[in-house]
């Protein structure tokens, strides 16, 4: 038997949760087989792909593995950050990924079932790619496994920082 073993990131993504309350989670030894190697943690998956969690005593009913994704994820890889990673030697993550209206940033990835590479170079998909005309969509059902460097720069890319002070300036 096989089991692959997944980052906090990674983890809380899939269970749609913020990576402050999977942490708090991990701490109180909620997760199921979660360990400690170092100053990471390595969370495995169960049979559906998933982390499990132990019910608590008290509160409202967990949210999380409840509803299965229904939406196509799409994956972009940022130009201007690979540009901008060469010119200044940084390694902040190239590669967006976006569920619904959830986006995370990464290094790498690994898609784990069947997917497809759209190019429609008059038609861009400004609904969920953001105006991209080149990314991939994978199929709701298919797990993408997102890789972080070690030594990688964890903030936003520098164009999505330039994005969001473009989009202050004209509410201001």
């Amino acid at each position: 038997m096989n089991i692959s073993f997944i980052s906090t990131t990674e983890a809380a993504f899939l269970l749609n949760i913020s990576t402050g309350r999977l942490r708090f989670l991990l701490n109180a030894g909620r997760v199921i087989g979660a360990r400690k190697v170092k100053r990471l943690w390595r969370i495995p998956l169960n049979q559906k792909g998933m982390p499990e969690i132990t019910p608590g005593r008290r509160g409202p009913e967990p949210t999380w593995n409840k509803n299965q994704r229904t939406a196509n994820t799409f994956i972009h890889v940022l130009r201007k950050t690979i540009d901008y990673n060469r010119d200044y030697g940084t390694s902040h993550p190239a590669v967006a990924v976006k569920v619904g209206h959830k986006k995370d940033y990464c290094h790498s990835l690994k898609i784990h079932g069947p997917c497809q590479i759209v190019y429609r170079p008059h038609q861009p998909n400004t609904s969920q790619a953001g105006g991209a005309r080149l990314w991939i969509e994978v199929e709701p059902g298919n797990r993408v496994e997102r890789v972080y460097f070690s030594d990688g720069d964890y903030d936003p890319p520098p164009e999505v920082l330039q994005q969001r002070a473009k989009r202050k300036k004209s509410k201001g």
